[in-house]
């Protein structure tokens, strides 16, 4: 990851109007090099040069310009993971590669990823109608890999601890915690090894430790 720059050169300058959006890729880089913990408006606003008080024109506060920042986050990966679902190969492989694709996100958005995990309830408008969230893409996937079903066990309890694996493994990625070396899988394995073993446990009829019925 490259040093952070903030200077004059570092800037991106907009156009009368464009405001809204500098401020929400300044907040997206800002918080991808440095975390969203330490992010506030006055960050954003140097980074577009500006002063605070024009932020409020287009934002009423931190939390506002972060649940936009989510809200475009989410429907990114949204978009990835249908893009996967319909993608060449057999519905379980099809099923893998949208978790390739949830960690593929995590690691080239990691400004967009720690904003949708920080904030709660985000709504993502679309013209064409409700937009399926993640999880409801993962829940229709595993359906149509397994239409038999999992013995018992609610696809969205398989899709809950899939989505879990994913996030689990992105998280610990990117904040350097998964051992590596020879012999050692890289996160992509570990997510295909994880995904075969839970998909293919449920509907063998073994399901996970705790797994309740369907409802």
């Amino acid at each position: 990851m490259r040093p952070w720059r903030d200077g004059p050169a570092d800037r991106r300058g907009y156009h009368h109007g464009n405001l809204k959006e500098a401020l929400i890729e300044a907040a997206r880089r800002f918080i991808a090099e440095r975390g969203i913990g330490g992010f506030t408006l006055v960050d954003a606003a140097r980074l577009v040069g500006v002063t605070p008080a024009a932020l409020y024109r287009h934002f009423r506060g931190r939390e506002a310009l972060l649940e936009e920042l989510a809200g475009r986050g989410f429907a990114e990966l949204a978009e990835r993971l249908a893009r996967a679902l319909t993608a060449r190969g057999t519905p379980l492989e099809r099923f893998t590669r949208m978790g390739e694709a949830y960690l593929a996100f995590a690691e080239e958005e990691p400004g967009y990823y720690a904003a949708i995990f920080e904030t709660r309830g985000v709504n993502v408008p679309n013209e064409a109608g409700p937009r399926p969230s993640p999880f409801d893409l993962l829940v229709e996937a595993l359906q149509s890999t397994f239409p038999d079903g999992f013995g018992g066990v609610a696809p969205r309890f398989i899709a809950l601890e899939v989505w879990a694996l994913s996030h689990g493994l992105a998280t610990l990625a990117a904040a350097g915690h998964l051992p590596k070396g020879p012999g050692i899988p890289d996160t992509y394995e570990l997510l295909r090894a994880g995904v075969l073993a839970l998909v293919h446990g449920a509907a063998a009829g073994k399901p996970s430790a705790g797994a309740g019925p369907a409802p």
